[in-house]
């Protein structure tokens, strides 16, 4: 297997840890406390630190000297949590679940953008390095339709636990293929003496580069919205009379978002920018179909083919998205860029899911149609805040300072960062 094909085995592994964690520490909390809101509490913890953590983790990443020890380590850190929590959810005092969910967490942002991060590495520049952000963004979409599913097998037929020590072991297996990858010197695109970039590069680059200021700020507010999904979904199913079908419109979705990843999102031709603001507009009105549709066709078969639609539409958004990362990331800066996006949008989430929690007594034809609006104003704020005319040549963007470590790299390569 070549060093790509172990990196997509690797990231696979890992995320498929990762997404089942939701559904595994609410079931094993469920079953071994009787409470579902214990599980809620420590999947909280478990998120939380992600944005936090993202600029630090990148920031570490960029600085060290051995990147094979700092990512294998930040998923066998990822891994020991899993499996402490295997042991000790419900059994040990609250406080220390806790903070073993907040360490835990905080090796996540290497999970998602981290990992992302090392493509650059190991794909040469052009239309290969773009289709294989392809192949990286089916990874986290098919991680979304196999986790829950596998998690709830296992449960099913035995308990909670060995389903959390089946994800532990995912992440054991992902730790091992990292350990074979091939791994650039994270300093090898600085100046001889120029001075690392610091924690804030990151942040400052998704600022002042208007291409990831654009596709971060409309990822971040569709995300809002998403992240509101999966409740809505519920709700909707239980007004279409059928509640338990919700997750029957989630996987809709998620398998939908594979085949678009699959299909769509390995289009080389078209801007990573014009992509995302088709793919989050497409969304938004393949899921305000959706909300009109229980008025016409008040059937879970037909609102589950608009999710499938709306989960196509979203596919390449992902995709297009570490394009966009990996053309316009300083190098200093890259892995910080990746981490730390990956943690806003994970971020805004959860504030969806807190939100669609408040107003959940609202018809959910009516929350189903503020996600939509939601998912088409970020494709609006795409369109006016990424830049307009043509792209600046190689080397027309400076930084302000050598010290800053910023500068947006511009795309040096046609197809390629």
């Amino acid at each position: 297997m070549g060093g790509f094909g172990r990196y997509l085995a690797a990231a696979l592994a890992a995320r498929i840890a990762s997404e089942g964690m939701g559904m595994a520490v609410v079931l094993l909390a469920l079953e071994r406390t009787g409470s579902a809101a214990h599980g809620a509490f420590v999947l909280t913890a478990w998120l939380a630190p992600h944005v936090l953590a993202a600029p630090l983790a990148g920031a570490a990443a960029a600085r060290t000297r051995r990147p094979r020890l700092f990512h294998v380590g930040a998923l066998a850190g990822f891994t020991a949590a899993v499996a402490a929590l295997t042991v000790l959810l419900g059994r040990a005092p609250t406080p220390l679940v806790l903070a073993v969910a907040v360490l835990g967490g905080a090796c996540g942002p290497m999970v998602t953008g981290g990992l992302s991060s090392l493509v650059t590495g190991l794909v040469a520049a052009g239309p290969g390095r773009d289709r294989a952000y392809g192949w990286d963004a089916a990874t986290y979409n098919a991680a979304a339709v196999t986790a829950p599913a596998a998690v709830g097998l296992v449960a099913a037929l035995g308990s909670a636990g060995p389903a959390m020590a089946a994800l532990a072991a995912s992440g054991t297996l992902a730790a091992a293929l990292a350990a074979t990858l091939p791994y650039e010197d994270p300093g090898a695109g600085r100046a001889a003496g120029a001075p690392r970039a610091g924690p804030g590069a990151g942040l400052h680059a998704l600022w002042r580069v208007r291409e990831l200021r654009a596709v971060t700020s409309a990822t971040t507010l569709a995300f809002v919205g998403i992240g509101s999904l999966t409740t809505t979904s519920v709700l909707l199913a239980a007004e279409l009379g059928s509640p338990g079908a919700g997750g029957v419109l989630m996987t809709a979705f998620a398998v939908g978002a594979l085949a678009g990843s699959l299909t769509l999102g390995r289009i080389t031709s078209v801007a990573p920018g014009r992509l995302a603001r088709w793919a989050l507009a497409g969304t938004g009105a393949a899921l305000a179909a959706a909300a009109l549709a229980p008025s016409f066709a008040p059937s879970v078969a037909v609102t589950a083919v608009l999710f499938a639609v709306a989960g196509v539409c979203d596919g390449p958004l992902l995709t297009a998205t570490l394009r966009i990362r990996s053309e316009h990331a300083p190098d200093g800066a890259r892995t910080q860029v990746f981490t730390l996006g990956a943690g806003l949008k994970l971020t805004a989430a959860s504030v969806g899911a807190a939100v669609v929690g408040l107003v959940a007594d609202a018809p959910a034809a009516a929350l189903l149609t503020g996600i939509a609006a939601l998912l088409l104003a970020a494709a609006l704020l795409h369109v006016l805040v990424a830049p307009r005319g043509p792209r600046p040549a190689a080397g027309a963007l400076t930084a302000p300072s050598a010290a800053a470590a910023t500068a947006p790299a511009g795309r040096r390569t046609p197809g390629g960062p």
